[in-house]
């Protein structure tokens, strides 16, 4: 590495570039959910209008995560990031400038585009400028960022559009966007991957298969999971997903190579990470309506009140890093997933219509430090499992499979609690609530068994499981 790049890709400016980014990227997530009385007040539209302005992000960014991470490695990282983030910021603008419904759920796709090009390889970048050594505390800043987002979308979202309007949970992008571009072009280094042509063929097969899927998982609770169109975009995307693992086992520069599957590390840590966030997802977006809607607080005591459990990232996930430095990934993990588990069984067992706060606490905690402990270590170890070339299309998988659980767990989540419950009264929600956050846990906890079948060597605290046998990432000082 030049001197210059050695100067541009500063582990300290890389570090915060690519943490502010994610974290900007995770909050959309969720932060549109308690905002939405608001828009339809101001912007008119029906129910499916409104859900859309979540779903059409949720969706653009699952489908065009690996194709996102494949550009980044084909044609510059830092590249592909400044494009992803100029993209995100401009799309943050439109649609806190939408005249109308429809607008602003185009501008919601865009924006959610954005963020798969930007998402994956913000973790590229910053494995490249981090020394192995230190990769697991900067992946604990890294975690903690994205998995407090995650979690706290509901109360940025709530209480901007409480105490200013809803237009600034998208202007709050903007100024931060702003700043980041600047500091991107100037202090992030440039890196490549494999510099294989792209692979069309597998990039249609695996977009069209994310997109099937995840569209009829957002379109099952509200049209039926008997109706026409959500199984035909079920079936098809799983016809299509199946087309794309048999082309790549054949091609000869595939997207995404199915060898990677074959290590236990890989495929184990993407499994546990659906897993993961299948059932927190799901378990977030119904625990928030049941403290405004059944508790009857406010969207922002609400998110107060969450804050034992959403706010405990920033605290435990840097210190989580730094025991997966010093005794592997695979425990810390699994520990995570296990005290997640745990908090969601427990708030379970004693959600009521008028539960007082005392009671959840202990497992607001519980669930907080498990999901703390989770984020840092994974990143180490999807980044770990994979030869340093190959680590922005591992990102990318990651990531898709994140959205895709996080989908799956509120189409999940939602139908359980249709089919005990409902909205008609406080103790029909609880009725609902009760055995959707049981099977949350018991999802998370399946994960957790799953993150012990991943191998105990401690490849987490270098470059890859071959990197000595690999080439180095390939920087260059692009201008």
């Amino acid at each position: 590495m030049s001197q210059q790049n050695a100067r541009r890709g500063g582990a300290a400016w890389t570090l915060v570039i690519t943490s502010v980014a994610g974290f900007m990227a995770a909050l959309d997530n969720l932060v549109v959910t308690t905002a939405l009385p608001s828009i339809r007040k101001d912007l008119g539209g029906a129910l499916h209008d409104l859900e859309w302005t979540v779903s059409a992000y949720t969706l653009t960014f699952a489908v065009l995560l690996m194709f996102g991470a494949a550009l980044g490695d084909r044609f510059g990282r830092r590249r592909l990031f400044l494009v992803g983030l100029t993209v995100f910021t401009g799309a943050s603008a439109a649609a806190a400038m939408a005249p109308g419904i429809d607008s602003l759920i185009a501008a919601r796709a865009v924006q959610g585009a954005g963020a798969a090009i930007m998402m994956p390889l913000t973790l590229t970048l910053l494995t490249a400028a981090v020394p192995a050594e230190r990769r697991g505390m900067a992946y604990g800043v890294w975690g903690a960022g994205n998995g407090l987002a995650v979690a706290s979308g509901p109360l940025v979202g709530g209480s901007l559009t409480e105490h200013i309007s809803w237009q600034w949970i998208f202007w709050l992008n903007v100024p931060l966007g702003l700043g980041l571009l600047p500091l991107a072009r100037l202090r992030l280094a440039e890196s490549r991957g494999t510099g294989a042509p792209l692979d069309i063929p597998g990039t249609l097969l695996a977009s069209g298969g994310l997109f099937g899927i995840v569209y009829g998982l957002v379109r099952g609770p509200l049209d039926g999971w008997t109706g026409a169109v959500v199984l035909t975009a079920l079936f098809a995307g799983a016809a299509l997903l199946t087309g794309f693992v048999l082309y790549s086992t054949r091609a000869k520069n595939p997207m995404l190579p199915m060898r990677l599957f074959r290590s236990r590390a890989f495929s184990g840590i993407n499994a546990a990470s659906l897993l993961m966030f299948l059932g927190m997802f799901g378990s977030i977006f119904l625990l928030s309506q049941y403290m405004q809607g059944v508790l009857g607080y406010s969207p922002t005591e609400a998110g107060l009140r969450m804050l034992p459990w959403t706010g405990m990232p920033m605290l435990v996930a840097p210190i989580a890093g730094i025991l997966s430095d010093r005794i592997g990934g695979r425990p810390v993990v699994a520990t995570g997933l296990f005290l997640q588990a745990a908090g969601l069984g427990y708030l379970a067992s004693v959600v009521t219509a008028d539960a007082g706060y005392a009671a959840q606490l202990p497992g607001l905690i519980t669930s907080g430090i498990g999901m703390a402990l989770f984020f840092a270590p994974a990143s180490a170890l999807v980044m770990s499992s994979v030869l340093p070339k190959e680590q922005g299309i591992a990102s990318g998988a990651n990531n898709a499979l994140r959205e895709v659980g996080g989908a799956l767990g509120i189409a999940v989540m939602s139908s359980i609690f249709a089919a005990q419950g409902g909205y008609e009264s406080a103790q029909t929600f609880v009725d609902g609530l009760r055995p959707a956050v049981a099977v949350g846990a018991g999802v998370v906890a399946l994960g957790g068994v799953t993150a012990l079948l991943i191998p105990a060597r401690r490849t987490d605290r270098t470059a890859g499981p071959l990197a000595a046998a690999s080439e180095p990432v390939k920087a260059t000082a692009s201008h």
